[in-house]
């Protein structure tokens, strides 16, 4: 299961260097500095499962690492980069906050995964501590998920169950996603028996489990138990994704320079913006046509300040007759938007409109049709000014604005997209 990455381990020289840690949409979690690179970053994968190592790996998707000419360069870009980007484990280790552990409550006949940052002699097992509250949550949501552990904080025994009027009509129960201890519906000794492979995944005994459960999936399947069977690949195929999760790349100093203005452009964008979350995925649109003819748009998508191409989108103008910009723009949005609702796909952080305060406008009736609400702006070329929902006057960045440069990046590939998308349609249709 681990073999394509011991493959990656085994070809990280042992020479010094600095290696960069990243987690699920490319944010720096951590940089470190090592006398043999290959040593250190392996380290990470056999770490003692209370140690801080441990908990970087728990967030972790990605390791990058610098080569460099000795040890004293290794600490030299090091402290350079950590200044520059403060990533959040480097930072959260210099203070001394009480973190948050993991109890898996076994001393219970009904066990559940509490979050606490108490570490006490009650019988209850302890994963943890874990700087990283967010992704540790990330975590424990999906084993409750996946094992069907009671979510509830009701306390249960097999003798004393709660009051049938006050659980019955739990929504967790009807959806299945618990097996319902509190009205009586599974045994203790068979609810453990279910859940039994938490403490291996906590452990970090991921090989076991796996040929645990391929064992249980194959004997399932002889007895034409095929659900049963079906839920335990289902498992397989999570702890192979799980575990397989990490990439290993060496890159350039001038790559991570880049890396990190990418960073600060994205930050810089959601300050001036006054957004709540950093906006990592930027959709952008513009419109094509010529004498209201073959009129199409197309959306372009950017993540972590980069273009997204597979997942760029064309369209074809169907409910317009003539040249009517803003009718255009209110259609595809509209279209863009009903779409990833129905499919329950994740919105943008940002929406970029090309243009001025009237597609802006189209754009914004388009998203209060739907009733979503998604951040969205427009930038008009002339002057480069930014237009913001219900306000009337424009922003204006510095020409030198990283946040500016990133709007432009990405104004000016949705309209050159888009141009290119109705010479290509018309070009078709002449011929």
């Amino acid at each position: 299961m681990n073999d394509a990455r011991n493959d990656k381990l085994k070809q990280i020289p042992k020479l010094p260097g600095v290696y960069i840690m990243r987690d699920g949409i490319g944010n720096i979690i951590y940089i470190g500095k090592a006398k043999s690179l290959k040593d250190r970053i392996t380290s990470y994968f056999n770490a003692d499962i209370n140690s801080k190592a441990a908990a970087i790996i728990t967030a972790m998707r990605k390791i990058d690492y610098i080569l460099s000419a000795s040890e004293r360069e290794a600490l030299i870009i090091e402290r350079q980069l950590i200044n520059k980007v403060k990533p959040f484990f480097n930072s959260m280790w210099k203070d001394d906050k009480s973190y948050p552990y993991i109890k898996f409550s076994i001393n219970e006949d009904f066990p559940r995964l509490i979050f606490t940052r108490k570490k006490i002699k009650d019988g209850a097992l302890y994963f943890g501590p874990y700087p990283q509250i967010f992704y540790i949550k990330k975590f424990v949501h999906w084993l409750v998920k996946l094992f069907k552990i009671r979510p509830c904080k009701i306390d249960i025994s097999e003798k004393f169950l709660p009051d049938e009027k006050k659980v019955k009509s739990c929504l967790y129960y009807h959806t299945g996603m618990c097996t319902a201890p509190c009205l009586g519906k599974i045994t203790s000794k068979d609810y453990k028996e279910k859940i039994k492979s938490v403490e291996l995944f906590l452990r970090g005994k991921l090989k076991k489990l796996e040929n645990d459960w391929e064992k249980q999936m194959l004997n399932l399947s002889k007895n034409l138990r095929y659900e049963e069977a079906w839920e335990i690949r289902d498992r397989l195929y999570a702890l192979t994704n799980i575990s397989e999760r990490v990439m290993i790349n060496e890159i350039t100093q001038d790559e991570i320079n880049q890396s990190v203005q990418r960073a600060d452009s994205i930050n810089e964008l959601k300050n001036v913006l006054g957004l709540k979350h950093q906006p990592v995925l930027i959709e952008g649109f513009d419109n094509s046509n010529i004498q209201g003819t073959n009129a199409v748009a197309f959306m372009v998508r950017f993540q972590n300040g980069l273009a997204d191409k597979k997942n760029y989108r064309k369209f074809k103008i169907k409910t317009v007759i003539g040249a009517d910009d803003f009718a255009s723009m209110r259609e595809v949005v509209f279209r863009r938007y009903s779409y990833l609702m129905r499919k329950n796909e994740t919105l943008p952080d940002l929406i970029l409109i090309d243009g001025g305060k009237g597609q802006l406008r189209a754009a914004v009736n388009a998203l209060e049709e739907l009733k979503v609400q998604i951040p969205i702006i427009s930038l008009a070329k002339k002057n480069e000014e930014i237009f913001l929902q219900n306000k009337d006057k424009a922003l204006v960045l510095s020409r030198h604005s990283l946040a500016l440069r990133l709007l432009q990046l990405v104004r000016d590939e949705s309209h050159r997209s888009a141009v290119s998308y109705h010479r290509k349609l018309r070009e078709r249709i002449e011929k």
